[in-house]
């Protein structure tokens, strides 16, 4: 048990600083990480389908597809209007629905419909990290990259984490959601929260890009959708039967296993942020 602790802290550690140090090195560096991470948790996933008989997704496209979304978002995070960039990405969502006129598998219906979600589920939220990561400042007509909201993403979804499992040990007694995660509790849920509004505090201190009530918000859109994030993955495996998507990371389980809150928590930040822009 003391070597699984000493793995899992290891491991975490690793994954926290590789993600940090993608995210503060710079567009380069933020775009290759996330565009690999995006494609290899595609690749997971068209794994775990696969050993579950459901459907034989195409992969490679899948994978090759998600690049050309994250990279597509990408450029247009620094060129704005330069639409054209996503017309490969179109290509490649026609060929997976042709191709399976030509591939006479067994559940082509399936196939095609797993593939798409790869794109929905997986690749679509990783690429409107680049929405969070390029701003256009109202007196300039170029974006630049900013780390701040990916980084908070991800800082309110760790402290939610350890704070909904500090929380959930000590006080959890009513279930959230136990016919599809039985270990969570509404307490561990609250003190999840409590924690991120901390976070969020502090971070509206040293970044005042928005109010301290924005940032407030912003922190529970991401506690409540990583959530339902979480739930959702959970859903899946146990409809599966498999208790983690993958191993690449010891003691942690797979990357949908790391990101599946992540997946929920973007797109819901993104139009959190819409709409106080608009208000």
């Amino acid at each position: 048990m003391k070597s699984n602790f000493i793995t899992r802290a290891l491991t975490g550690a690793i994954f926290v600083a590789i993600l940090i140090g993608g995210i503060l090195g710079g567009p380069i560096t933020f775009s290759v990480l996330f565009a690999l991470i995006c494609a290899f948790t595609i690749n997971e996933f068209g794994n775990i389908i696969k050993r579950s008989g459901f459907a034989e997704i195409n992969k490679p496209i899948s994978m090759l597809a998600s690049v050309f979304l994250f990279f597509g978002f990408a450029y247009l995070g620094t060129s704005p209007g330069s639409n054209e960039i996503l017309i490969p990405y179109l290509f490649l969502i026609m060929y997976i629905l042709i191709s399976e006129l030509y591939y006479k598998k067994e559940n082509p219906v399936n196939n095609i419909a797993y593939s798409l979600m790869t794109q929905m589920y997986i690749a679509l939220p990783f690429a409107l990290l680049n929405v969070l990561a390029f701003q256009t400042p109202e007196e300039s007509m170029t974006s630049v990259y900013n780390p701040i909201f990916p980084l908070s993403i991800f800082i309110f979804t760790w402290v939610n984490d350890t704070g909904a499992y500090c929380a959930g040990v000590l006080f959890g007694k009513h279930r959230l959601f136990e016919r599809i995660s039985p270990k969570k509790s509404w307490e561990g849920s609250f003190g999840g929260g409590i924690f991120s509004i901390i976070a969020a505090i502090v971070i509206s201190l040293y970044f005042p890009v928005l109010s301290l009530a924005q940032w407030i918000g912003l922190a529970l859109t991401v506690v409540v959708f990583g959530t339902w994030g979480d739930l959702v993955e959970s859903l899946i495996k146990r409809r599966i039967g498999i208790k983690d998507s993958g191993n690449i990371l010891p003691g942690h389980g797979g990357l949908l296993d790391r990101f599946d809150s992540t997946l929920m928590a973007v797109p819901a930040a993104v139009l959190y942020l819409y709409i106080i822009s608009l208000l």
